[in-house]
């Protein structure tokens, strides 16, 4: 089992949750980005440096991560994919993506970028806060538990 992280747009504080998480059960991490990232101190966390472009990380992920490994992403489509190949994917504000809500999810995504580019509506999803990290803190701490002893979390 490893951990996958769509690292360009994850929240630092959700990767110390998850780097934490490693460290406590000996799982490793992989972040994924198309920028430099900060060394980590850990033989369990690595990082892959893609190249820039339009969905290069998340095809990298898609191609590497296997049904019994954990993708941390926000990005919709990569999440479709991962539940698609029989993966685990959770959210960085704490919600599991499954075969029965990913597909609303990404419709919705889908609507709300034509009413953005339509100019029907402005901003993007709330500013990330406490709620959120404790809600994720607490989802990753059920789906490791189930998926270290190997269980299907859902």
């Amino acid at each position: 089992m490893k951990i996958w992280i769509d690292a360009d747009a994850c929240p630092r504080v959700i990767k110390e949750i998850l780097f934490r998480a490693s460290a406590r059960l000996r799982v490793p991490v992989c972040l994924v980005a198309n920028k430099p990232l900060t060394r980590h101190e850990t033989g369990l966390v690595t990082s892959i440096l893609v190249e820039g472009g339009f969905d290069v990380a998340d095809d990298y992920i898609a191609a590497h991560a296997s049904p019994a490994d954990l993708v941390i992403t926000a990005d919709i489509p990569l999440a479709a994919r991962v539940v698609a190949n029989g993966g685990v994917a959770l959210d960085p504000r704490g919600e599991l993506y499954t075969e029965e809500n990913v597909g609303e999810r990404l419709s919705i995504r889908d609507l709300m970028m034509e009413l953005r580019s339509g100019g029907l509506i402005q901003g993007g999803p709330a500013q990330f806060g406490m709620a959120d990290r404790q809600r994720f803190a607490s989802s990753l701490d059920r789906l490791l538990t189930r998926m270290v002893r190997g269980e299907r979390p859902i």
